[in-house]
């Protein structure tokens, strides 16, 4: 089981997609429903997990930004049962941010991580780009964050935009 710990770029590339949405006048931000219908709050904080909300909720900066941690510390430890080769920062880093979006549930399933844990990592980054669609339909943020997970995933540079 793995002790590692999402990295600030990876933290990074998780922000730059979640995004803190639904600014209120008063610097709160309030639930909102994502393009797929989940009830949503914060950095992409949703009821699968941890702290509760319904539609009417709002939260501070520092409300959204601690569930964050707490999120990563859930998505970290379950990444690290999951899988079982060794992982770089930077690999274990896009892990954390996928398994964040679709749950670890699907990460568990996947092909991916079957890839993955018989040591085919090249294998495993092909398959990030499969998993771009939301509702049945491929959504172009989720195949711009598919993109930027798996270049992360192989170590390769991004850009800011993470295009």
């Amino acid at each position: 089981m793995s002790t590692m710990h999402i990295s600030a770029a990876g933290l990074d590339l998780v922000k730059h997609f979640e995004s803190c949405l639904k600014k209120q006048p008063d610097g709160r931000f309030k639930a909102y429903v994502d393009p797929v219908g989940v009830l949503t709050i914060g950095w992409g904080h949703t009821l699968h997990h941890g702290k509760r909300f319904d539609k009417s909720t709002c939260w501070t900066q520092q409300e959204c930004d601690a569930e964050l941690a707490s999120d990563m510390a859930l998505f970290e430890k379950q990444v690290g049962e999951l899988v079982t080769m060794p992982l770089k920062q930077y690999q274990f880093d896009a892990l954390v941010s996928f398994t964040y979006n679709v749950g670890a549930g699907n990460l568990k399933k996947s092909t991916l991580l079957r890839k993955l844990n018989v040591g085919d990592y090249a294998g495993a980054a092909h398959e990030f780009s499969k998993w771009n669609k939301g509702g049945g339909r491929v959504l172009p943020g989720l195949t711009r964050r598919r993109k930027a997970e798996a270049r992360m995933f192989e170590g390769k540079p991004h850009t800011p935009a993470y295009s």
